[in-house]
């Protein structure tokens, strides 16, 4: 048995107790693969993250991302958290202070750019896999009852479903406004039927409308995963990642750099802020980059 110290932070808000909260395993040398499984499954967070040293000496950590059932190849919140606990690990915060880390991950190196100081720190990533098409076939009608929604609420404007991964899989679900995105609840049985599954994973439903709760945000989202252990998301940069695709597809932004604020995690109690930035060059995605503040509350020191 050893003692490994571990941190919680709650990322994509800049407010303690709010945003998606994670648990970060530092010096998790050792630690075989079930015995990670079995340590995210104690946290029973949305996701848990160990972090290893980099296999390239040049980056500054590998991290395996676990959610309560299952390994992940890449994730947004365990990103974004783990690159600013690193940057406020390794320097004094008396002063706000930039630094760049890359951190390893399944799906490849993630670079983050990091600013911490004396309030909560903030960090952006470039994507290591710009978002590609899924197959869908799966009927509006299917999808509208596998979510407990009427099939006329599914879809705005031009906005039709459609499923994309940046890393990991996602059915992006419009919906027609904030009363039908906040009464969907996912039935798993159904979805079942429903979802495609891409490298293993099953891609969980990504529902947003384009009401939103905070003026200054151009979506509102929800997500569920049940089948990963998560019953629901409070802030998934993942699927903002994989968004992206369908964002461009439907809302074909001029080409440019263009930035999207995302609101989740509303209805759980726990409001969070996802950063979306897309670089377009003749209607294609040319790079994009998620950010978020992530700010620690609590350490200790884990028996395992």
């Amino acid at each position: 048995m050893m003692k490994r110290n571990y941190y919680i932070y709650d990322v994509f808000s800049a407010t303690r107790l709010a945003g998606n909260p994670l648990a970060i395993v530092l010096d998790s040398q050792g630690l075989g693969d079930d015995a990670m499984q079995k340590i995210a499954g104690e946290f029973n967070l949305s996701e848990t993250v160990f972090v290893q040293p980099p296999e390239n000496a040049h980056h500054s950590a590998r991290i395996r991302i676990f959610t309560p059932r299952v390994e992940l190849p890449f994730a947004g919140h365990p990103t974004v958290g783990t690159a600013v606990a690193l940057a406020e690990r390794d320097g004094a915060l008396e002063e706000r202070r930039t630094a760049i880390l890359v951190l390893e991950e399944a799906v490849g190196p993630v670079r983050c750019a990091v600013t911490v100081g004396k309030s909560a720190g903030f960090a952006e990533f470039d994507l290591p896999r710009l978002p590609e098409p899924v197959p869908f076939s799966g009927e509006p009608e299917a999808v509208a009852a596998a979510l407990g929604l009427d099939h006329h609420e599914i879809g705005f404007e031009n906005h039709v479903v459609t499923a994309w991964s940046a890393g990991v899989p996602y059915v992006c679900v419009p919906v027609a406004d904030l009363d039908a995105a906040g009464r969907a609840h996912l039935d798993a049985a159904l979805w079942h039927d429903v979802a495609p599954t891409v490298g293993g994973l099953v891609a969980a439903p990504y529902v947003y409308c384009r009401e939103t709760v905070n003026h200054d945000h151009a979506f509102h989202a929800r997500m569920f995963a049940p089948h990963d252990g998560i019953v629901e998301d409070p802030a998934t940069g993942s699927a903002a990642a994989a968004f992206a695709g369908t964002l461009v597809l439907h809302d074909a932004p001029v080409d440019g750099s263009s930035r999207f604020l995302i609101e989740q995690g509303i209805e759980m109690g726990r409001p969070s802020s996802i950063r979306l930035e897309i670089d377009v060059d003749g209607g294609t995605i040319e790079a994009a980059r998620i950010g978020g503040h992530a700010v620690r509350v609590a350490e200790g020191v884990l028996f395992a």
